[in-house]
């Protein structure tokens, strides 16, 4: 599950990853016409295991619209250049058992006014859908569909963009990136996302689809299952029609991880329209600093990070890699990669949590270096055309990652949010 601290990426990480090089990137090649097809019978009444199996699902598509240009002109280039600063909804709309389950409130448009006025201008919405589906038929809740459009709509209302994706959503594709189960999700992967993007169809060029989260994908032959899931992604939401047809979609590096995306995304998914795709990848490096959460035998927590930032009294938990240098020399994988030939990356997500334990000089010292990390990977990530959207669980604990109070839609962490921001500007 999504929460804050499941990023856990193992020892070898921890140790730190060396980021290789790889083939470059195409959005061009053979453009793929997804047809929206006839509406096909039902089939009998079959299992749940089976109806997976065998994509027993029937056709949402059976009234796609004109292609329509109007409020979705800009190609994904243009729209990034609108984007400085973004921010996640975590732990909510993708909660299992429901939208307040994992302890948040249910968002507001209050809670969407504040985070506007605190100075971001995108919401990255990570979103369940599998849970609110029938497991044999594929069909999601008109509940939960236009309790996403709401959402959507007080984001647009507000003048922000806002990125809709499937998140985890119990790993039913991010869990099985092979060639076994690959037939059944690219079928879950086609009937979900003709529903999402039908109901979601009318919204401007400030609304986004994201295909997916973080897919698990170690090697060229499971990148090459991920490129059919993304590909299945693009055709279905362009056969929707309407803005659908040219709204900027953003699919997953493997394990939206940059030295994997970098060195096994050599390609994008084939598109009816030039421009209009983005790459997704996330950072949480380096993994003692931002996610360890006791001391290990291979290596320690990091609670002092960055140039200036380094203890003389608890040297013991002092980076030792995964600063300043290292991080640069990740970000610009990504700007040599995509962003220099016109893919647009989401940094979509990134945090460092606060330490519980520390006080006195200790305390203050981790949270000025916490606060100058979260402002480096900003100012970093823009100045490499990257655009960052910082993950925020809104967890009321000593460890929280959360800038705001949802339930009282007030500011809980200025020193935090000032550096965010700041890095922005």
């Amino acid at each position: 599950m999504k929460r804050f601290a499941c990023h856990a990426l193992g020892i070898i990480l921890a140790m730190g990853m060396a980021a290789c090089g790889g083939g470059q990137p195409s959005e061009t090649g053979a453009a793929t016409t997804a047809s929206s097809g006839a509406v096909t019978a039902a089939a009998p009444a079959v299992t749940a295991a089976a109806a997976i199996r065998l994509g027993k699902y029937p056709d949402y598509n059976p009234d796609p619209l004109p292609p329509d240009t109007a409020g979705v002109q800009r190609n994904a280039s243009e729209l990034a250049a609108g984007i400085r600063i973004g921010w996640n909804i975590g732990n909510t709309l993708e909660a299992i058992g429901g939208e307040t389950n994992w302890g948040n409130p249910k968002i507001s448009r209050d809670l969407i006014r504040l985070v506007k006025q605190s100075g971001f201008n995108a919401i990255r919405l990570p979103t369940s859908w599998d849970q609110y589906a029938d497991p044999q038929t594929g069909k999601i809740s008109d509940a939960w569909l236009n309790r996403v459009k709401e959402v959507v709509q007080y984001c647009v209302d507000n003048d922000m963009y806002v990125i809709v994706n499937i998140h985890w959503d119990g790993g039913w594709l991010e869990n099985n990136v092979d060639l076994a189960r690959k037939s059944a999700v690219i079928a879950k992967q086609k009937a979900y996302w003709q529903q999402i993007a039908t109901a979601l169809r009318d919204f401007d060029e400030h609304l986004l689809f994201a295909g997916a989260n973080e897919p698990d994908v170690a090697d060229a032959k499971e990148m090459e299952i991920l490129m059919g899931y993304h590909q299945t992604f693009v055709d279905t939401v362009r056969a929707t029609g309407g803005r659908n047809a040219y709204r900027v979609l953003v699919v997953q590096g493997p394990k939206t991880d940059i030295g994997r995306t970098n060195s096994l995304m050599w390609r994008l998914p084939a598109d009816t329209v030039p421009g209009r795709l983005m790459v997704e990848v996330h950072f949480y490096d380096p993994y003692n600093f931002t996610l360890m959460q006791q001391d290990e035998w291979w290596g320690n927590q990091f609670y002092y990070w960055g140039n200036g930032y380094h203890s003389t009294t608890d040297t013991a938990h002092n980076a030792t890699w995964g600063e300043e240098a290292q991080l640069g020399s990740n970000f610009a994988l990504m700007k040599q990669k995509f962003v220099d030939r016109g893919v647009p990356v989401v940094l979509g997500e990134f945090a460092a949590m606060k330490r519980s334990g520390l006080a006195g000089d200790d305390l203050s010292l981790h949270l000025a270096s916490r606060a100058y990390y979260h402002n480096f990977v900003v100012r970093t990530a823009i100045a490499n055309g990257m655009l960052p959207f910082f993950w925020d669980t809104g967890a009321q604990d000593a460890n929280a990652s959360g800038i705001f109070d949802r339930n009282t839609n007030t500011v809980r962490d200025r020193q935090l949010l000032d550096a965010l921001v700041g890095g922005a500007r």
